[in-house]
């Protein structure tokens, strides 16, 4: 080991490398402009529908989930490694439900109000698409 903690020899943890998937900006801004900011609003309107009965929940979890997707075009990143892609550990299934219970969809419900708000000027389409982003980690602890 040497003076900062690190193994020593060749780097052990292979470089991660970030794989976007999304169209251009251009093309994310036409979208939501002529269909995104509609449809995302009868997507979310749906979900939060499909939360009032227990079959229909996991449908309701998946639509607020695809969020990001409808009203922008904007897929979740994707990592990558020499050794294939990466999957992120989730949080325990208990402390997500839990979150969920108590605070996620009511959090959730702010976060995508501000999104739209934010996204009512050109200023805020960066912050309101960046708040759509962020709607699944909100919303079940979800990690990327």
């Amino acid at each position: 080991m040497n003076s900062q903690n690190l193994p020593s020899g060749p780097n052990p943890y292979p470089p991660l490398i970030k794989v976007g998937q999304s169209p251009g900006c251009l093309l994310q801004v036409l979208w939501f402009i002529f269909i995104g900011s509609w449809l995302g609003g009868i997507v979310i309107s749906a979900a939060y529908v499909c939360f009032l009965l227990i079959v229909t929940f996991p449908l309701g979890i998946m639509l607020l989930n695809s969020v990001p997707t409808v009203m922008a075009l904007r897929q979740p990143p994707q990592y990558v490694s020499t050794y294939g892609p990466v999957r992120v550990p989730q949080v325990n299934i208990v402390v997500r439900t839990l979150w969920f219970v108590l605070v996620g969809w009511w959090l959730a419900a702010i976060t995508l109000s501000l999104g739209y708000l934010a996204c009512m000027t050109i200023i805020g389409l960066p912050i309101g698409f960046w708040l759509f982003d962020a709607t699944p980690a909100i919303l079940t602890l979800r990690r990327n």
